[in-house]
């Protein structure tokens, strides 16, 4: 008799747990990844700041590109007077300073490229830690990327937190 008793209390203890643990609901939302960045003020004006310094390291490139060609035709006349070893030396001497600049402007540009890396890589963790105090603050299991190379291939659009995300991160992002 104990032992059935034990098995019914047992099944019942079970059925408690089960019923406990289908009560907890799993709360999924998505984010379309491509919008949410796209209509982040923050990126935008990363984006702006590089493209500022891009060009202005364009037009720098442009006029020592121009200044040294200017150079380069005026040796080319003063070169007919020389002699020929002369002219070779010179030759040589413009060729390694052009070389130096190409070098100097390389660097430059991986500079560049590298601090707007290191900005766009910034404004990703901040989006990412907005979207989990997001998450932990709205009771969210899952928050899942979509759009673009993002997991979620269909959702419906209750479950789309973008709007509010990409709301949330304009309106910290002016304070």
């Amino acid at each position: 008799m104990k032992t059935k008793f034990k098995t019914r209390r047992n099944l019942l203890m079970i059925f408690a747990v089960v019923g406990l643990v289908s009560c907890q609901q799993t709360k999924i939302g998505y984010v379309d990844n491509v919008r949410l960045m796209d209509e982040y003020q923050g990126k935008m004006d990363v984006e702006a700041d590089f493209k500022v310094k891009a060009d202005a390291l364009n037009k720098k490139r442009d006029s020592i590109s121009q200044a040294f060609q200017q150079e380069a035709q005026a040796f080319q006349t003063e070169a007919e007077k020389m002699s020929q070893k002369k002219a070779q030396e010179q030759y040589a001497e413009m060729q390694q300073r052009g070389q130096m600049i190409g070098q100097q402007l390389q660097q430059e540009d991986q500079q560049l490229q590298a601090s707007g890396q290191t900005e766009m890589d910034s404004v990703v963790g901040k989006v990412k830690k907005e979207i989990e105090a997001y998450g932990k603050a709205n009771g969210y299991t899952y928050i899942l990327g979509g759009g673009d190379g993002g997991s979620v291939l269909y959702g419906t659009e209750t479950n789309d937190l973008t709007d509010e995300l990409v709301e949330i991160l304009n309106e910290k992002y002016t304070k």
